[in-house]
Formats: C-alpha cells, structure tokens, sequence
C-alpha cells in the first residue's frame, strides 16, 4: 500500500521514508491538508496529516470520497479534526497520544530564557558590531516563583527544570501530579497563581474550558514584570488583550511558539507575502517578545517517535485493532 502524507518536512521526510519501508511506500508531500489539496488524496486508503492540517467537515468528505478511510494524524492534538464528522463518514482516525515531554518542556526554557536574557535583541546588536549592554539586563530565575498551568508529562518535565533552577513551584490543574507535589509544588486556584508568579508555563491541551484561560483579566492579574511562555496551543490566549497590556509597557518578557491564528502561516514561506494579520505584526515588533513556529516539539527524538508512533496506528488499522492512539474507531 501507498500511504499519503501531507505536512512533511524536509528533515522528516528520511525519517519516514525510513520508518515504513518494508510495509508499505510514503508519497510525502510538503502542501498541507485543506479544503485545495484535499483532492490529491484520491485513491489513497491511508492518508496522514499533521498539526496544521485543516480537518473540517467539507475535507473529510472530499477524503471519503476519494475512498480514504483511515487518517493517521502526527500529533497529540486533534482539534483540527472534526471527530463527529469522520465517525459518521466511517473513518479510523488515529494520533499520537505520547511522545518525547522534554523536547517541549526544554524548548518552553529556551524561550524563557531568551526573553529573560534578552538574547534574540543581544544577538541582532552583535552581528552589526554594537557591543553595548544597554536593555539587556535580566534577572536570575533562583528564588523567583514559576507558575505552570497544566501538570502532565510536558509539564512536569517544566517542573523538574525549575526546580533544577532553585524556583519556587506554583501549579494549576484538574488533579494534581504526585512527582509536581513531591518537588515541592504548591497547587493554587489560577487567580493567585497568577498574581504570584514570576514566570508562568502553559502546558494545558485546548478545549472549550480552556480556550483564552490567559484572556484579559488573568494578563491584568499577572505582575507586570512577569515572563509569560507558550507552547501548547494559540488559542490559549487572547493575543489581541496581551497585545493591549505589551502596548501598555507591562511584562518583562513573552515567548511564544504557537498562535491563535497560526493556521495558513506558521510552518511556511511568507516573507514576500504582504502582512495581513495585523496582530501578529504588531506582537513580534515588540523588543522582549520572541515568537517562533510551532517548533517546540520539533527534535529528532520527539519526531522519531512520531514517525513511529504513526506507521504503529497505520499497522492497527490494517489489523482491525484498537489502541490508546485511536481517536475514531474503525466500523
């Protein structure tokens, strides 16, 4: 069987030509899935996706159409993929519900530390020979208070850093991680989480009861001084109200590596496109705000074990078998 796989990186691309060889061929394609490319994939049983990839209902029956039945999506998130429909249309629809917690958490510390150390505007200064130290000082983390939203396996790997660093540990979630409990983390409701921390981590999964957690009122309860990190999921926070409090001169530092909008721009070539997002414009032209491209998890370990998470949920598909990975059942 040939699978088609849509949203392949160049660096990915080896590492699952490699993972299904001796099973079944991959055609990777570098286009996403949407509504205009959705028609590539006639005659294809075994689809498979990634993060970006625009599942909605109008896709999902152009899919069934060109008689695919399976979606293997390269992910932990799925709410790009309208669930309801692809049951009704019979589709097996699998993700990847664990992979490498570090490769985020890490990158969560780089972006704190890169906005708390001023190190993007430091490195810009330096490569036109300006060697001044003016606006770059930052504060050491040690004793300083971290909240973390969200205590699962990424969070908890966050955790563990900032307890590395000396960090007092604030956490919010619906139950509390015995490991988060045992560094010495205090569960609090989010208000005071909020207000007490120096820096705050969020590593919630987005769905109705947390989209926008970090909206108008959590930004005006957080210390003006504080570091505020991403790398979950855009629609956590109302970028339009943080724009607003940036504007308004509070926060020391914000990092950021996915975007509420990101969908049609993060993860391509837009450099010669005129800007038509004006809130992203406006957010990365602030000094201490680091925005990146949903890359977080985007490790040759975190991927690997993607990859072969995915050729893992092709193989159970073929076999009629469910697993943890399945999201949508095979009728």
């Amino acid at each position: 069987m040939e699978i088609l796989a849509f949203g392949v990186t160049a660096d990915e691309r080896p590492l699952m030509e490699r993972a299904f060889a001796g099973d079944h061929e991959v055609r990777c394609l570098d286009v996403f899935l949407s509504e205009d490319t959705a028609p590539i994939a006639a005659g294809y049983e075994v689809v498979s996706t990634s993060v970006n990839a625009d599942l909605n209902g109008r896709v999902l029956r152009t899919l069934a159409a060109g008689g695919t039945r399976m979606i293997a999506q390269r992910s932990t998130g799925f709410n790009n993929i309208d669930l309801e429909v692809a049951g009704q249309l019979g589709f097996t629809v699998g993700r990847v519900s664990y992979y490498s917690p570090y490769a985020v958490a890490e990158f969560a510390w780089t972006l704190a530390m890169a906005v708390n150390r001023r190190i993007v505007r430091a490195s810009n200064r330096t490569r036109d020979f300006d060697f001044r130290l003016n606006g770059l000082m930052g504060r050491d983390l040690r004793g300083r208070t971290a909240g973390v939203l969200g205590t699962g396996k990424i969070g908890e790997a966050f955790t563990r850093i900032a307890h590395g660093f000396g960090m007092n540990l604030l956490g919010w979630d619906v139950a509390q991680n015995p490991a988060c409990v045992e560094l010495g983390m205090k569960y609090v409701e989010k208000d005071e989480l909020f207000a007490a921390a120096d820096l705050i981590s969020l590593h919630v999964p987005l769905l109705d009861s947390t989209h926008h957690i970090i909206d108008s009122a959590a930004l005006r309860a957080m210390k003006d001084d504080a570091i505020l990190v991403n790398t979950s999921r855009g629609g956590l926070v109302d970028t339009d109200a943080l724009v607003s409090e940036l504007r308004a001169g509070r926060f020391s530092g914000v990092g950021l590596d996915v975007y509420e909008a990101e969908a049609g721009v993060f993860f391509l070539d837009k450099s010669l496109d005129a800007v038509e997002d004006d809130t992203l414009a406006r957010l990365v032209t602030f000094p201490h705000v680091v925005v990146t491209s949903h890359q977080a998890y985007y490790t040759r370990d975190a991927v690997e074990q993607i990859i072969t998470t995915t050729v893992a949920n092709v193989r159970d598909y073929l076999a009629g078998r469910r697993s943890e990975n399945t999201l949508v059942p095979r009728l």
